[in-house]
């Protein structure tokens, strides 16, 4: 596309900046324009459609077009359009969710906060630690263990709990107090012949050894990712979160699952929290609470959390913390409609129908010459390219080799998301068989592009 002759694309690069993307590349290259969508599928302002194979970002799970989440921001709007939630005032879809979200949850939850982001949420989580810990009299008590790879947002806290290098690079972060354990990739990092459970062992001894060497009375709590999205969807290994979590138990460290991704469905069950046996003391959602048709987050805290919290609000006079669209009644609204969808519709037991041909697609990709490894649960999975199988060499960065596999997706009418050498998937949950065929049959040709684009250039050669 000639980006000057369409005057949308040119008012784009002329008025936006754009996230996690080069600046000036885009001046070059310019925007891909969604214009609709419908079911799986996204077109753009000259037509062409797309399967849209990360939900956007991970997050519209019921597709796009559906009708009575419209409906029901809509009514909302009409019957009250805005309130807040600060000095006691509230409102009926912001109370109906908060009650629902309690219902439903991996554990036992007190109370909610709402926010409008993951990054909200998590930022959030911080803040919380530092107040409660102030209020049982534990002012020391105030780091948080995030981990190498771990996505958590882009506030300058939760940029911090982030453990990706171009996240910290030039902003100044990480802040003081954040510190980062393990990656727990078992391909890349596990040693010679070390099998899962051994690597998870190794890995939650780490853990133990960081938190002697900062001091327990020093550590606050663990943050983590049931699955790591954005660092690579990451599966843990076999019997991790059971370890970590008994270190964590030990040193009196709050286990905070950040479920903004795998929270409502994406791995065959509501939680990733119940498939991998994590057990919260807090819980961050966001994304798909709404399938993602407005913003919304929430942090779900359990009565552990909560009675500091009260009572330090009572001594100080005021919680002195909130946002002026925390609990926003036309989201909150959607939220409740997207839950209520997701049962009508049983969209876990679909999933549980659907996920076994898009992880057997997925793992038949591993005979790929590019591919070295293949992993997933649920409708979440990658693919990871190698120059070198045997090694397991990864290609240069400046080859941009996983994402040019993503422009010849977005060709073959399949957008995907590129992660450094990472080929993410994480589709709208109501996706059909017929169409997990067409995701894989594109991404298939896309790869063949690709290797073909790696062999004619020389790009697998060391150096």
């Amino acid at each position: 596309m000639n980006v000057i002759s369409n005057s949308a694309a040119r008012r784009d690069i002329e008025s936006l900046v754009h996230p996690y993307t080069n600046l000036r590349k885009h001046e070059q290259v310019g925007p891909t324009i969604i214009t609709k969508g419908k079911g799986v599928r996204v077109f753009d302002d000259r037509g062409k459609g797309y399967i849209e194979g990360l939900a956007g970002l991970w997050c519209v799970s019921l597709g796009w077009g559906e009708e009575e989440l419209i409906a029901a921001a809509t009514e909302a709007m009409r019957n009250v359009g805005f309130y807040h939630t600060f000095a006691h005032k509230s409102a009926m879809p912001t109370i109906d969710l908060a009650d629902r979200l309690k219902q439903i949850a991996p554990f036992a939850v007190d109370k909610v906060f709402f926010a409008n982001s993951g990054s909200e949420a998590n930022d959030s989580q911080v803040k919380l630690v530092w107040y409660i810990n102030n209020a049982l009299g534990r002012p020391r008590k105030k780091k948080i263990i995030s981990r190498i790879k771990a996505y958590h947002g882009v506030t300058i806290a939760s940029a911090s709990l982030t453990g990706l290098p171009n996240n910290h690079r030039d902003f100044d972060l990480p802040i003081a107090g954040i510190l980062h354990a393990d990656c727990p990739h078992h391909y890349r990092f596990a040693e010679a012949g070390e099998s899962e459970e051994a690597f998870a062992t190794r890995l939650a001894g780490n853990l133990e050894k960081l938190i002697l060497k900062e001091d327990p009375e020093t550590v606050a709590a663990f943050i983590a990712e049931p699955i790591m999205g954005a660092g690579g969807v990451i599966v843990p290994p076999a019997t991790y979160f059971q370890k970590i979590q008994a270190v964590l138990r030990k040193y009196d460290v709050l286990m905070i699952v950040d479920e903004v991704i795998t929270g409502f469905a994406r791995t065959g069950n509501m939680w990733g929290s119940t498939t991998f046996g994590i057990e919260p003391d807090s819980m961050s959602l966001a994304k798909a609470v709404t399938s993602a048709y407005l913003p919304l987050s929430a942090v779900l805290m359990g009565e552990k959390m909560v009675k500091p919290l009260y009572d330090n609000s009572a001594k100080i006079g005021v919680f002195g913390h909130g946002f002026t669209y925390s609990g926003h009644p036309v989201p909150a609204a959607v939220g409740l409609k997207t839950i209520e969808l997701m049962e009508r519709r049983d969209i876990v037991g679909h999933v549980r129908k659907v996920m076994p041909l898009f992880q057997k697609r997925l793992r038949a990709l591993a005979d790929h010459p590019l591919v070295g490894e293949v992993r997933g649960v649920g409708l979440i999975g990658a693919i990871e390219l190698v120059a070198d199988k045997k090694t397991k060499r990864s290609f240069e960065i400046k080859n941009a080799v996983a994402a040019h596999c993503a422009g010849r997706c977005e060709h073959h009418g399949l957008i995907v998301r590129p992660l450094l050498d990472t080929i993410a998937l994480c589709p709208p949950l109501i996706i059909t068989e017929a169409e997990i065929d067409e995701v894989f049959a594109m991404l298939s040709k896309a790869l063949d592009d690709t290797l073909d684009h790696v062999s004619r250039n020389d790009l697998a050669k060391v150096g």
